[in-house]
């Protein structure tokens, strides 16, 4: 006979979770909006390509510099007031940059949605973990993020076919107003937990912050979990947030039609290996780590391939480079399933907040470090990089790939150690 929580639980379960992952649609959607517009943001505000890119880097800083502090109000406030205060800023911030006609404004714009696509993504990861059981949770998280790529799917085409049609303001208006809408729906449907709202606590003193903190941070899972989303997130987000179109139009010499065709085969491949991912990890428990290292691997060696190929690169193995890149998504949201096997409850939002740090500090440092190797390696009197230059650029990650698989193997021996004095039979990293 089911309990009042479990019948909650099975009753309530998808629809809760159906809102939420809307939401991070709608973030995913706002995240993406200057990347499908950047040509024409750069006439409006009249602006060269290094300033447009601090839009972006702009948005992806302050989102990495939010994770632990949205953590700790995500275990104090819960999902479901985050996942409000973040789709409002989004909504806010879109409704600056359809009104924008300075860079001022239009950085504030892009700031804000930072702000709220900060809040949107853990807040979901919570909520599955407080209304799904923990064995269904390596899926569920990898088809929350996979979902969530539908954003940009969805946001690509209709956006720049509205902006050409209505024009810029009228873009991002309808852009807010989608936010809004999406925003309504949380403010019906979610809750926080199966048995309704969690008691109210006492508001955490900054003692009580750092000791929740310090207690994720020691856990060598968390630190598992951040090296793990480091490693294996970077490769893959910047070629499709910033420099891949570039590497593919002016470095392979593809039509921009060839070039935007691949970014989309990237984002469909996506699609369909995060739960092939999740199956992975609900199934080999005990070896999460080695599908990190295994996708790891296969990307610096599919890129060792392409940056040493004579010449331009054919065609079938710039879709076998989009292919693999298309596992790194699926591949970083591993580190949420540590954050969640080491920490109690009461810590999910601090750990999964200290793990989502990672792979957006290290995609930070490689969008400044291959826009800086482009600048040093394109010949004096050329307008554009060439292939070699792109080459340069794109060794630089190898890198950040060395940092990031040392820290993995050390954390995970550490995690396996710590399991093995509490329960030495089992060592699932």
């Amino acid at each position: 006979m089911l309990t009042a929580p479990d019948s909650a639980r099975r009753s309530g379960a998808g629809l809760v979770w159906a809102v939420a992952v809307a939401a991070y649609v709608a973030a995913v959607f706002h995240r993406g909006s200057l990347g499908v517009t950047a040509v024409d943001a750069a006439h409006r505000f009249e602006v060269n390509a290094s300033a447009l890119a601090t839009f972006s880097v702009a948005q992806l800083a302050v989102y990495a510099a939010m994770q632990v502090p949205v953590g700790v109000l995500l275990d104090r406030f819960g999902s479901r007031l985050l996942l409000i205060a973040g789709g409002a800023l989004m909504v806010a911030g879109q409704l600056c940059f359809a009104l924008a006609t300075d860079v001022p404004l239009a950085i504030a714009g892009r700031v804000l949605i930072g702000l709220g696509d900060a809040m949107t993504f853990i807040s979901v990861l919570r909520i599955v973990a407080l209304w799904f059981p923990g064995r269904r949770y390596p899926m569920m998280t990898q088809l929350t993020g996979t979902l969530g790529q539908l954003g940009a799917i969805l946001g690509a085409l209709p956006l720049v076919a509205l902006l050409h049609w209505a024009g810029w303001t009228s873009a991002f208006l309808t852009a807010a107003a989608v936010g809004a809408s999406v925003l309504l729906m949380v403010v019906v449907a979610v809750r926080d937990t199966p048995g309704g709202p969690p008691p109210a606590g006492a508001t955490p003193t900054l003692t009580d912050v750092r000791r929740e903190l310090l207690a994720a941070w020691a856990a060598p899972g968390t630190r598992l979990g951040l090296w793990t989303h480091f490693v294996t997130q970077f490769s893959g987000a910047v070629f499709a947030l910033l420099w891949g179109y570039p590497f593919l139009v002016q470095g392979q010499g593809l039509s921009p039609t060839a070039a935007a065709s691949l970014l989309t085969l990237m984002t469909a491949a996506m699609l369909l290996m995060g739960p092939v991912v999740a199956h992975l990890c609900a199934r080999h428990p005990f070896h999460r780590s080695v599908l990190v290292f295994a996708i790891t691997g296969a990307t610096a060696a599919v890129w060792a391939v392409v940056l040493a190929w004579p010449g331009r690169a054919p065609a079938w193995l710039l879709v076998v480079l989009v292919l693999v890149l298309a596992v790194n998504g699926p591949g970083s949201l591993i580190g949420f399933d540590y954050a969640r096997s080491f920490n109690p409850v009461n810590r999910i939002g601090s750990a999964t907040g200290v793990v989502n740090v990672g792979g957006f500090v290290a995609s930070i440092v490689l969008v400044l470090a291959v826009g800086l190797v482009l600048d040093l390696a394109t010949p004096a009197g050329q307008t554009t990089p060439d292939l070699t230059a792109f080459r340069w650029a794109f060794a630089v990650q190898y890198v950040l790939w060395a940092l990031g698989a040392v820290q993995v193997l050390r954390y995970r021996n550490a995690a396996r150690r710590e399991l093995a004095a509490r329960a030495p039979a089992a060592t699932p990293t």
